[in-house]
């Protein structure tokens, strides 16, 4: 009988390994995991069974010969904004996509360490919102509480990870995308330094604000899959030295001064935190002080970043909407985002793409007094399924300010962030905080994120088992 959830990754490698499980079984498993819940969690948009179960055979292949790489045999799934080779990359939308003819540098690099692919998972059309549904693919639904969302955009990702479907998956972080999935079902996920993860055949996604990351249920897999998939295409514009995440996990951070930022970036529309998110927060950054670091309330300079974030999104929007083999199946929003973002293209993207310098060199500063800032991942637990769907644009905008103002500034600076979770709130929902950080501090924040999960355990918790999503609304 196959397992009920998978194995971690880590420990899938170390399995392997030692011959104690094939490759075939692990992926076997998984399929049957997957066809299991997609009727009631839907986390996949393709499904590559035949193809998986012949990368698996080739795996126990290698292993048989003492082959050894970083991921070979594991099963692993990877967003539908990312290619692979065979498949459709329709990034949630709706339309008749050509299959991709090679691999995105990111999947060619899970493969070299020997991970198989099963499948894509969902997110919401063009990643442009905190909740994966759409007529495109129906409603992806959060393992803990069937009638709420996982989140957005990776939120396919997230759901197949929380319920144990797979170890670890490939998501994107445009405006939290990572962080806010991985935060609203108990995952760590990692958003690294841009250029960490390759884009490639994008040099940049979305003007530079959209990075690949990686979501896992503990920090040691976050890491392991973010290190299996770095790396830059030659071809890539952003290319951060190289170091290893996976070694900064166990290793003692020293004492740190950390900023804990609960005050909302600047937004033209209202923000407020939850007061039961902010103390879930606050516990976490109590918990940092007992291990010896040093917290106090304190804000980064955002200043108006929203300024610049605006033009970049938009016109990353316009961008991708113009491939799109069938622009009228799209959602009235994305095209009134694209519209937008043509209206903005010019001289606005300029100015927000040259303003970036200044923001880095002023937030930056900031760091002279502080190692890492702890802020709230979200300001509210995951909402209901459908409760954003068919909002128009104004209304989308301002219900996703209210739930999700915090993750995006870092986006635009392109620094890393790390969600850890923080615990749940009313009816079992979960919550997150997020740990960040300037230019190449993933190593700093893996290594407190370990420690706070070596305290913590949030790893040893699992969502209620379900054989069906009995207590959802149709979608």
């Amino acid at each position: 009988m196959p397992s009920d959830r998978s194995a971690g990754l880590a420990e899938s490698v170390r399995a392997l390994a030692a011959g104690e499980v094939t490759s075939r079984q692990l992926v076997e498993e998984c399929l049957a995991r997957i066809e299991a819940t997609q009727d009631s969690l839907n986390a996949f948009r393709i499904v590559r069974a035949s193809a998986a179960l012949a990368e698996a055979e080739a795996a126990d292949r290698e292993l048989a010969r003492g082959v050894r790489r970083p991921l070979l045999g594991v099963p692993v799934a990877v967003k539908d904004d990312t290619d692979v080779a065979g498949e459709p990359t329709a990034f949630g939308c709706r339309g008749d996509f050509p299959p991709a003819a090679e691999d995105g540098e990111a999947v060619r690099r899970l493969r070299a360490a020997g991970a198989v692919i099963v499948g894509k998972t969902n997110t919401c059309e063009l990643g442009q919102w905190p909740f994966t549904e759409g007529p495109a693919f129906g409603a992806t639904r959060n393992p803990w509480q069937p009638r709420h969302t996982p989140g957005g955009s990776s939120g396919g990702s997230a759901a197949a990870v929380a319920a144990g479907l797979v170890p670890a998956a490939l998501g994107s972080d445009g405006a939290g995308s990572v962080r806010i999935p991985a935060s609203w079902t108990n995952l760590v996920g990692i958003k690294p330094q841009r250029g960490r993860i390759s884009t490639w055949p994008r040099g940049e996604s979305f003007q530079g604000i959209t990075v690949n990351g990686t979501l896992a249920r503990s920090v040691a897999d976050a890491a392991l899959l973010l290190d299996a998939a770095s790396g830059n295409h030659p071809q890539d514009p952003h290319r951060p030295a190289e170091l290893t995440v996976l070694d900064a996990v166990g290793r003692d951070p020293g004492r740190l001064r950390i900023a804990l930022s609960l005050r909302p970036p600047f937004t033209a529309l209202p923000a407020r935190l939850r007061p039961d998110v902010r103390a879930r927060v606050l516990e976490v950054a109590e918990r940092l002080a007992a291990s010896g670091h040093t917290v106090e309330e304190a804000d980064p300079p955002y200043g108006r970043i929203g300024l610049t974030f605006v033009p970049r999104a938009t016109a990353g929007i316009a961008e991708r909407v113009r491939e799109v083999p069938s622009p009228a199946l799209l959602d009235p929003r994305t095209l009134e985002a694209a519209r937008l973002g043509r209206l903005l293209h010019g001289a606005p993207l300029r100015a927000a793409r040259r303003a970036e310098t200044a923001l880095r060199h002023r937030i930056g500063g900031f760091f002279a007094s502080y190692d890492a800032v702890l802020a709230p991942t979200t300001a509210a637990p995951p909402p209901l399924v459908g409760s954003m769907l068919d909002l128009g644009p104004f209304a989308t905008d301002r219900a996703m300010i209210a739930a999700c103002p915090y993750a995006w500034p870092w986006n635009v600076l392109g620094w890393p962030g790390v969600n850890v979770p923080a615990g749940f709130v009313a009816d079992g929902l979960p919550v997150g905080a997020q740990l960040l950080g300037p230019a190449g501090s993933e190593p700093l924040l893996v290594s407190v994120a370990a420690q706070l999960e070596a305290e913590l355990r949030w790893h040893e918790r699992w969502p209620p088992a379900r054989t069906a999503v009995t207590d959802a609304p149709a979608a």
